[in-house]
């Protein structure tokens, strides 16, 4: 596999034509301001991505089965099972006011309804640890990680996974929901739906099958489902569990925001007849009426955009200023994003996750300002937006891609799990604690 394709180029395949945006100076840019009162700053994190030793989920199976994708386990991660304390601590002493992080349902139910009381313990203390420093707490129930048991009764495809999904909500959010500002259900569940118009997963899906035929082997199951498969059957499901666990949520703190995060591509069409509405009807549509039916806000993940023509994504031309990965840099898709789900759904729009994938942290001491000031003008334009939260805190295990992509505000050393603020950390700082652009 070509190593420089990472995992959100492979969620956000054929992202756009050129941008001049690395070349405009930051003083151009337009829309300087004030962001509103009580705004949300903060960074993201997942569990399995930088906890370490998830030795229950389906990921950490699929790491160590062959053949596999992955191409190194996740092992100890950033060890933030033992350092989340110094994390909070971090996210701090940026300035920022939230931090978003998930439960990893593999260790709070490691075997069909076995309840670890240690492990909603373990969150309970990252929970308070966030309001003793007066951080709000950003929880996401499933953020794509499952119990290998999950995947060994179908996964998502299994016609009781809503309910098994729903019966893990209600005894988390039991214990956990009362300190929670935000709570979100499932993480970027709409990727599913859009696997055929990305070709770079279509063509994974033979060595996805014998990976899981490996893994299912391994637990001497006769199947066995990964975030990386796709079906109608796993879409039905999903939006299923997403109302269930709506609902079980609310059902021990009424008043708790909840909603999903959805993984949203700033689609643009050249012309008529493109693919476009046909992927947004897909991807997008069935998760903005779920969100309208049962959602307070809707997470908006956005890694950049799509343009299609008649003949379908339109390649990217001899010039064009690529990242690491092969993605654009084209900070003007967030506001893009973020006003396209907010006129889908009529809810508050939550920015759950926005980065870019780089190891010359220049490039995101430049992004962040620019793709700011875009979102600033969607505010402006009147779309109500809860926050940003930047992906990610730390660098971390990027799936199937081990640790080679760098996201992190933070670097984190592989072997001593030493945690150095990059310069674009003091960015975003600077920007959080005067709630302005400069």
């Amino acid at each position: 596999m070509n190593d420089r394709v990472d995992r959100r180029t492979l969620l956000f395949a054929g992202l756009g034509t050129a941008v001049a945006a690395l070349a405009r100076p930051l003083a151009a840019q337009s829309t300087r301001g004030t962001f509103p009162k009580g705004f949300l700053w903060g960074a993201a994190t997942s569990g399995h991505q930088i906890e370490g030793n998830d030795v229950n989920s389906d990921t950490w199976l699929l790491e160590h089965v062959k053949p596999t994708l992955y191409v190194e386990s996740s092992g100890d991660a950033d060890d933030s099972l033992n350092r989340w304390s110094e994390d909070l601590d971090l996210v701090k002493a940026l300035g920022l006011n939230s931090y978003r992080f998930s439960l990893e349902w593999s260790r709070i139910e490691p075997s069909p309804g076995e309840f670890s009381h240690a492990y909603l313990d373990y969150y309970a203390r990252i929970i308070d640890g966030c309001n003793d420093r007066g951080l709000r707490a950003v929880v996401t129930f499933n953020h794509a990680n499952c119990p290998a048991w999950f995947a060994a009764q179908g996964y998502w495809k299994n016609p009781q996974s809503p309910e098994l999904f729903a019966r893990f909500c209600e005894r988390a959010a039991k214990r956990l929901a009362a300190g929670m500002s935000y709570a979100a259900t499932l993480n970027e569940p709409n990727v599913s739906a859009g696997a055929k118009y990305i070709p770079a997963l279509q063509q994974l899906q033979p060595a996805i099958a014998a990976m899981n035929a490996a893994a299912a082997r391994a637990l001497g199951s006769d199947v066995f489902g990964n975030a990386l498969e796709s079906s109608p059957e796993i879409t039905r499901n999903l939006l299923a569990a997403h109302a269930k666990g709506h609902a079980a949520i609310k059902s021990a703190r009424p008043e708790l925001p909840v909603g999903v995060t959805l993984g949203l591509i700033d689609d643009q069409a050249i012309g008529l007849n493109t693919l476009r509405d046909a992927k947004r009807r897909d991807m997008y549509s069935p998760w903005f009426e779920a969100i309208k039916a049962h959602g307070d806000f809707v997470g908006v993940q956005n890694y950049g955009r799509a343009v299609y023509d008649a003949k379908g994504l339109v390649e990217k031309p001899p010039g064009a200023i690529l990242l690491e990965g092969g993605a654009e840099y084209y900070p003007d898709s967030l506001k893009n994003a973020v006003r396209y789900a907010h006129e889908q759904t009529h809810k508050p729009v939550f920015v759950t996750e926005n980065g870019i994938s780089t190891s010359d942290d220049t490039l995101r001491v430049r992004y962040i300002p620019d793709v700011l000031a875009g979102l600033k003008q969607a505010i402006d334009d009147g779309v109500p937006v809860i926050g940003y939260l930047h992906w990610s805190l730390l660098d971390n295990f990027e799936w199937i891609f081990g640790y080679a992509p760098k996201y992190g505000l933070v670097a984190v050393d592989r072997a001593t799990f030493k945690r150095t603020p990059k310069p674009s950390a003091a960015i975003l700082s600077a920007i959080a604690r005067a709630n302005a652009l400069p």
